[in-house]
């Protein structure tokens, strides 16, 4: 780790810290609380995938939409309208939607092979954004005078990484650059974020061998085809399933760094209480 003890950390000029999770846990949460009450530059991985990434990918699937459209069509062919995604830190719902759901498409759903071949634009950018953490902890310090810096990751950022193989290049970046710290949900954090997902199920990103694995699955014993497939019972079927795969690969994460609990997280209020935890996380592990 780049703190050798929790009162390394505290006295630290510049403090680099880098949380990943389940989604839903407060890792964005907890990065508005820093930049908002203290001297802290939040980079969000998941808005700079959908923006420097992925950002012409969404914008040119919602001018294939509009071109449906008789209207909308002869104003984009003259250059009279401007179509692009308002993706936020807080709402990264242009993102999801491009990504997709595979089945039946009068239910939304897109063709499994196109949901792969986004899945990898997703996996692919998801690296680029996460390797580009270095430059922007120099860039909030050189342009905008930030001496802390918090990373705040995509929830499938252990799909992209490897932890058990110690020459991982990202996970070599990550540990050599900032602090690496598993916001660890509970079993019944992980039933909450369940139903919450029951509720509104969303895309996301799993390892290929994963969602092949998954889509022959829930074919076979759901009776279905490719065409008829509900897109949503799909992506909620997969989520539970999704959660347990991801747990052990956190658990490899965290060995790079240091675990915290959900509830020790949602105890925190100030920039101060934040620092006093990572400096009690460190000292613990």
């Amino acid at each position: 780790m780049i703190y050798s003890s929790g009162n390394d950390y505290l006295a630290a000029p510049r403090k680099r810290v880098m949380l990943f999770g389940m989604s839903g846990l407060g890792k964005t949460w907890l990065s508005n609380l820093l930049r908002d009450h203290g001297d802290w530059f939040h980079y969000s991985v998941d808005y700079r995938i959908g923006t420097r990434y992925m950002g012409e990918y969404i914008a040119d699937n919602f001018k294939r939409e509009a071109m449906k459209v008789p209207l909308l069509r002869e104003l984009l062919m003259t250059d009279s309208v401007y179509i692009a995604s308002n993706i936020t830190f807080d709402n990264l719902a242009p993102l999801s939607t491009y990504l997709g759901k595979p089945g039946d498409p009068q239910k939304g759903g897109v063709p499994f092979a196109e949901y792969m071949k986004r899945q990898e634009q997703h996996r692919a950018a998801e690296v680029a954004a996460t390797l580009d953490t270095a430059r922007f902890m120099e860039r909030a310090e050189e342009l905008y005078g930030y001496p802390n810096f918090v990373c705040d990751t995509s929830g499938s950022i252990c799909e992209v990484v490897e932890a058990e193989d110690p020459a991982d290049p990202v996970m070599r970046q990550l540990a050599d650059t900032l602090l690496l710290v598993w916001i660890k949900g509970s079993d019944a954090h992980t039933a909450e974020l369940v139903r919450r997902f029951d509720r509104a199920p969303k895309p996301m990103y799993y390892q290929p061998h994963f969602l092949h694995a998954a889509w022959e699955e829930y074919r076979a014993t759901h009776s279905v085809t490719e065409e008829n497939c509900d897109p949503d019972h799909f992506v909620r079927w997969t989520y539970a399933r999704a959660l347990a795969h991801r747990q052990p690969r956190y658990a490899a994460m965290a060995r790079w760094g240091v675990t915290v609990t959900a509830e020790e997280v949602a105890a925190v209020r100030t920039s101060a209480d934040f620092d006093a935890l990572m400096a009690r996380a460190i000292d613990r592990a």
